[in-house]
């Protein structure tokens, strides 16, 4: 959703997607991105180069979902070496 108003730019917020999912990707990116061994210095590179940190969460989401994506394809069982 936009927030615009003239030449002010808002900020936008997603909406889209299933809400029970995007709960279960953020709770779990919380946690990875404390202990993870490949998403913690994805998470702490991002933040380094200046995104905001939700931009950064979401940024490691997309990551943890590509991942699934691709386990649920091959049918695979979770692998540390995958990220």
């Amino acid at each position: 959703m936009n927030r615009d108003s003239g030449s002010f730019q808002g900020k936008r917020y997603i909406r889209g997607g299933r809400h029970r999912v995007r709960t279960v990707l953020f709770v779990s990116i919380m946690s990875a991105i404390q202990c993870h061994p490949k998403l913690k210095p994805m998470y702490k590179r991002l933040v380094d180069a200046g995104k905001p940190k939700k931009v950064a969460l979401i940024a490691c989401m997309r990551k943890q979902l590509t991942i699934l994506n691709t386990m649920v394809k091959n049918n695979t069982y979770w692998d540390e070496n995958m990220a």
